[in-house]
C-alpha cells in the first residue's frame, strides 16, 4: 500500500482548504472559544470516520453483501461528482445540501454535522477508505490508514484554526485555484477506481 498516495488522495477529498467560507459563515458569531471547540470536535470526527471506515469497513459492505468492485465504481463515480464540482470552485451537493447548510445556521452545534460529515468526510471519503483497507495485506496497514486518519485531523484542525489568516491571506480566488487543483487529482484517482472496479467486475476488460 502506498501510504503517501492514499494520504494525497483522502486530503483531496476532504480538502479542508474549501471548507474554509463554509465554516467562517458557520462559526462567524461564535466566540473564539466555541470555535476552537468547534474545531476540536470538527478533527476528531474526522479521525474517528477514517478509524472506523478503514477497521470496520470491510465487514460493513460484507454485511451488506457488496463486492469491492462494485464499491470501487460507486465510489470513483462519487469521486467524479465531487471532482467535477470542484473543478467549478464549487462544493456541491455530495458533501452538503442547499438544505443542511441552512439548518445548520440555526444549529446550536455544527462540528460533527455538517462540518465534519458530509462537508469534510462524505460518502466519497467513506467509501475511499473502506477501499484502501480492502487492498491492505497485513495488520500493520490497517493501522496505518488509521495514523493517515490523525494525520489529516491534525490538517483539518489546523487549516480551520487559521482559517480567518488564509482567509485573508489567498483570498477566495487562492481558495478556489486549491480547490480546482484538488479537483483534478481527485478526477484522476475517481478514474483509476472506476477502472480497477471494472476490471473486477468485467474480468475479459483486464
Amino acid at each position: 500500500m502506498d501510504f503517501v498516495k492514499t494520504f494525497v488522495s483522502l486530503l483531496a477529498l476532504i480538502n479542508p482548504i474549501g471548507a474554509i467560507p463554509i465554516f467562517l459563515s458557520l462559526t462567524g458569531s461564535m466566540t473564539n472559544a466555541e470555535q476552537k471547540h468547534t474545531i476540536k470536535i470538527a478533527s476528531i470526527s474526522v479521525v474517528c470516520v477514517v478509524a472506523i471506515s478503514a477497521l470496520l469497513g470491510q465487514k460493513i459492505i460484507e454485511f451488506f453483501g457488496i463486492s469491492v468492485g462494485s464499491l470501487e465504481v460507486g465510489g470513483g463515480v462519487i469521486m467524479l461528482l465531487m471532482a467535477i464540482n470542484m473543478l467549478n470552485a464549487q462544493v456541491g451537493n455530495t458533501r452538503a445540501t442547499a438544505e443542511e447548510k441552512t439548518e445548520a445556521e440555526f444549529k446550536n452545534s455544527i462540528a460533527v454535522v455538517p462540518l465534519a460529515i458530509p462537508l469534510l468526510t462524505g460518502p466519497g471519503t467513506i467509501s475511499t477508505v473502506i477501499i484502501y483497507s480492502e487492498k491492505a495485506a497485513h495488520w500493520y496497514q490497517s493501522f496505518g490508514l488509521v495514523a493517515i486518519g490523525v494525520a489529516l485531523g491534525l490538517v483539518v484542525y489546523g487549516a480551520l484554526h487559521l482559517a480567518e489568516q488564509i482567509a485573508l491571506w489567498i483570498g477566495r480566488t487562492g481558495i478556489n485555484i486549491a480547490t480546482r487543483l484538488m479537483g483534478l487529482v481527485l478526477a484522476a484517482l475517481a478514474v483509476e477506481f472506476m477502472v480497477d472496479g471494472l476490471k473486477v467486475l468485467l474480468p475479459i476488460l483486464g
